[in-house]
């Protein structure tokens, strides 16, 4: 029988929730957790893990495309997509169970539905009753499915890793970071693709240059990129689906078009009036920096924060709100600030710290580039030469580095080294005491010499770097 009241109860069971409430457990308190699906939310279900998976296979398509140029002989044939999403959901599924034993070990109760609040310090899951001291809201997000004619012919990316079959002709909705793994992984393992967005350039809110490589990677790999296009519907024809513009016209058709325009926080049927909760029109549920809401006991992690949207981030939330209401660690909270990302693409992304673009325009003429452009060595034998390219930002007569921009095959593992340099305050003379580890690419981060002149091109600037 499930206890009625608990020390800390947490409204979703992926990465906040779990981190929380394992964490408060650990502590001694009793501990629920209200969740309705499998344990590890859309990180290990729908989000992260799977896609990683599919991220893996995709990169090994395209290094049997180059295996043949090594002496290496393969024939590349068809993906077996049934077989690789079995077993990739073999591998969610013993997660699944390893959180199941996790929480249970724990002596965590999972309340299995949907919580709803009915005051400030209780909720309802089916009919039933529960009360908590604390109560952490950390109910994550859902893709969105725009308010368009035809929406509904689409699919999310939850659809996407739903899919049993490979789809022939793809189109991406969206030049987020979503949209452009999504886009990337489906060419590697043979789809055609075009993806588009209304943004002006893939991955916007990333530094410039992200953007311009990527969109020259995407494009030599034969991914059709439309950006600067606002879609208006979708429509019908035949068993296939084209995607109408606001001007006026139509693109595809396609087997599969897949919404990639961004996620909404799940709090829309949580009644959070009945508890007092401010939440923004768009669902986003303001938290101060102990992530607290606006009613004393109830608190907000991860997504639904509207803060840095990242597995590792809700993780760090959930652990150091519990450390801060049951230890003497009074003072705990997450540092938002430098928090390394990666994206999934192809070629891969890492970054961390400000774009050049908003160094520049909060230091202005203090800021100092250094950039680099080059075909790693894995290429120099193949046909395909994929571009990596680094950006180093520098802040004052010290060079305080301010922001770490990658793009390239391993971007995603050598970042995370230069992250701890960054939160550090690394300076640029750090990075050039360093020895070089060669051959490698990452060592062209403590090798760059040149500033960049912003009066020559960029593409110039590279070049002479490289």
């Amino acid at each position: 029988m499930k206890n009625r009241h608990y020390d800390l109860i947490a409204i979703g069971g992926g990465s906040g929730g779990l981190a929380v409430a394992k964490r408060a457990a650990e502590n001694g308190k009793r501990v629920a957790i209200v969740e309705a699906s499998r344990m590890g939310g859309t990180c290990v279900n729908n989000g992260c893990v799977p896609k990683k998976v599919m991220w893996y296979a995709a990169n090994l398509a395209h290094a049997a495309d180059d295996a043949g140029h090594f002496g290496v002989p393969v024939i590349r044939s068809a993906t077996n997509w049934q077989k690789l999403v079995d077993a990739r959901e073999e591998y969610i599924g013993r997660i699944n169970s390893s959180w199941n034993n996790t929480v249970n070990n724990h002596g965590i109760d999972h309340i299995v539905g949907y919580a709803q609040f009915t005051n400030s310090d209780a909720i309802e899951v089916d009919g039933i009753g529960y009360t908590a001291d604390h109560i952490v809201i950390a109910a994550g997000g859902m893709p969105i499915l725009p308010a368009l004619p035809g929406a509904e012919l689409g699919i999310t990316s939850d659809g996407f890793f739903a899919l049993r079959s490979q789809p022939k002709n793809v189109a991406v909705i969206g030049g987020g970071y979503i949209g452009v793994e999504l886009a990337g992984m489906l060419r590697a393992l043979g789809s055609d693709v075009t993806i588009i967005g209304m943004e002006d350039r893939v991955l916007e809110v990333f530094d410039g240059m992200i953007s311009d490589v990527l969109s020259e990677e995407m494009q030599k790999q034969g991914i059709t990129v439309n950006m600067g296009v606002t879609v208006t519907g979708l429509e019908q024809k035949g068993d296939q689906v084209v995607i109408k513009t606001a001007a006026g016209q139509l693109k595809g058709a396609f087997d599969t078009v897949i919404w990639a325009v961004g996620r909404a926080p799940n709090t829309r049927n949580l009644n959070l009036e009945a508890a007092g909760v401010d939440v923004h029109r768009n669902g986003i549920v303001p938290v101060d920096d102990y992530q607290n809401t606006n009613v004393a006991g109830i608190y907000a992690i991860g997504d639904i924060t509207g803060r840095a949207p990242l597995t590792p981030v809700a993780i760090a939330a959930g652990r150091k709100l519990a450390d801060r209401l049951f230890t003497d660690v009074k003072e705990s909270r997450v540092d938002y600030q430098n928090i390394p990302s990666v994206v999934f693409a192809h070629p891969a992304v890492g970054t961390v710290g400000l774009t050049e673009e908003a160094a520049r325009q909060h230091y202005g003429d203090e800021v100092t580039v250094y950039e680099t452009k080059f075909s790693p060595m894995r290429y120099a034998l193949s046909e395909h030469k994929t571009a990596t390219a680094m950006k180093l930002v520098c802040v004052g007569s010290e060079e305080k580095i301010v922001g770490v921009h990658i793009i390239g095959d391993n971007a995603d593992e050598m970042l995370q080294g230069f992250a701890v340099a960054v939160k550090m305050g690394a300076c640029k003379a750090d990075f050039d005491n360093t020895i070089a580890i060669h051959p490698t690419s990452a060592e062209e981060l403590v090798t760059m010499k040149v500033p960049v002149n912003r009066q020559a091109s960029v593409e110039q600037q590279w070049r002479k770097a490289s």
